[in-house]
């Protein structure tokens, strides 16, 4: 019948299951006149939370709009060709320094052993560029998570007067895992000024 008002039947009911921060439209809409489009008369928007989970948010558990906790990043460069006795990065099997450190958010990297301990869980980026100066000999630098070699770049051209091995990777960390630079063939008495290692924290676990 014309002018006649009908309505929406109601809605199953709502399922524990349902996701965080649901949104329910509730409409009522009535005919204008039989065979028409409804017209919207009112509105209202009902949000449901799961228990116990209302302030949970981004990565980490960060409240909603805020920053997420553990920014993670650091870089460190060579900025002499040698370097003071006691450190063994120009033979084979020594961990390499490096003297000036530029970012370190965090505070994950320590300059005394030239390594980055991971403060929190999750995946990291990581970046090394070793030069060779004035070395004929072939040099091979592996990155080292804890005691394992994860990858390794060479420097091998004897015709250079200067050289470098590069490598990055991509790691998924646990709190206390260590990672650091390891030459693993040839030496570097000629000097590593320029070379640097870097890397942060992608997202946390």
């Amino acid at each position: 019948m014309l002018g006649a008002k009908q309505h929406w039947p109601p809605g199953p009911p709502l399922s524990p299951g349902l996701p965080l921060a649901l949104t329910l439209l509730v409409l009522r809409a009535g005919w204008a006149q039989e065979g028409t489009e409804p017209v919207l008369l009112e509105g209202e928007c009902l949000v449901v939370c799961e228990p116990g989970r209302a302030a949970a948010g981004g990565p980490g558990g960060a409240a909603l709009g805020e920053a997420p906790p553990g920014r993670v990043a650091f870089a460190a460069v060579r900025s002499h060709h040698h370097e003071p006795a006691g450190e063994i990065s120009n033979g084979t099997g020594g961990a390499i320094y490096f003297d000036q450190v530029l970012v370190n958010e965090g505070g994950g990297f320590d300059r005394a052993s030239g390594s980055f301990v991971a403060p929190v869980r999750g995946v990291y980026s990581f970046r090394f560029h070793v030069v060779k100066v004035y070395n004929r000999q072939t040099v091979q630098v592996s990155l080292m998570l804890n005691t394992w070699p994860v990858v390794s770049a060479f420097a091998n051209d004897p015709d250079v007067t200067r050289e470098a091995a590069t490598s990055s990777v991509l790691l998924p960390l646990d709190p206390g895992d260590r990672v650091s630079l390891r030459l693993r063939r040839g030496n570097l008495l000629g000097g590593w000024k320029y070379s640097s290692f870097s890397g942060f924290l992608i997202f946390p676990l």
